[in-house]
């Protein structure tokens, strides 16, 4: 009987395991997601009784992460344009995938007394900035640069204001610049703007000027967890619906 008390112990310690990794579930979202996921993370697990890891970044740092096989259960993308190329390497279930939210891309200043301005093709944007920087996330790989700078190129601005900009690794870090005053002026997320009591916005870029902002949402190709078709229908329902407009999204997943 002692000689199989080890090997039994092994499988009781091992379904001990399993049973703790399926009480958990982890999440890919993007940056600019930080404020509504700090009220989501509680919200889904009280509603499941899962622990719910939640991985913060740029879209780009985190579709990046994937393909280099980071373990994670769901992504959600600040653009079409990295769950795209997930879905091209198959790594995501496209079954799974829906446009989950949409939002706006805003002109902030660090004064909170900055006049509201006019974004159009006569405004002077690097007189605005006096030579300081405009702080904006990286302008070739993160959802919210890329917004940003194909709003000011169809508006005519960017050529002139290019030299100026400040590139940060991701929108949060773009809009902490502004709130600390390291730049007097950022392109960011409306709903970035709004959770941030230290910037105003003087002026939101013509939904014309850049694509429709959205935030689609999929399963991972690789994810085996059965909490992830409850955190994508959560993801999906009233309650992060609710969470997620009070933070200034909209919603699309209707």
């Amino acid at each position: 009987m002692k000689t199989f008390r080890p090997f039994l112990l092994s499988i009781a310690f091992s379904a001990l395991a399993l049973t703790a990794a399926a009480q958990e579930v982890t999440l890919f979202a993007a940056a600019s997601l930080k404020t509504a996921m700090d009220q989501l993370e509680p919200a889904f697990e009280e509603a499941t009784g899962a622990d719910l890891r939640v991985s913060l970044a740029g879209s780009s740092a985190l579709a990046r992460q994937i393909q280099q096989g980071a373990p994670a259960d769901v992504f959600i993308s600040a653009n079409p344009g990295w769950m795209d190329q997930l879905e091209a390497d198959g790594l995501i279930m496209p079954e799974t995938r829906r446009d989950l939210l949409g939002n706006d891309i805003v002109l902030v200043a660090h004064d909170p007394d900055a006049a509201p301005v006019s974004l159009n093709a006569d405004l002077d944007l690097p007189a605005l900035l006096g030579g300081a920087p405009l702080a904006m996330a990286l302008v070739d790989a993160v959802p919210a640069g890329i917004y940003g700078r194909t709003a000011l190129q169809s508006l005519g601005l960017w050529d002139s204001v290019a030299p100026h900009v400040a590139q940060a690794d991701n929108v949060r870090a773009a809009l902490a610049l502004v709130a600390l005053g390291e730049a007097p002026l950022g392109v960011v997320y409306a709903t970035d703007a709004a959770a941030e009591p230290d910037v105003t916005v003087i002026g939101t870029f013509p939904k014309g000027s850049h694509d429709p902002i959205l935030y689609p949402v999929a399963a991972l190709a690789d994810s085996a967890n059965p909490l992830t078709a409850d955190l994508l229908d959560f993801l999906s329902g009233p309650e992060a619906r609710a969470i997620f407009e009070g933070q200034g999204f909209t919603w699309a997943a209707d």
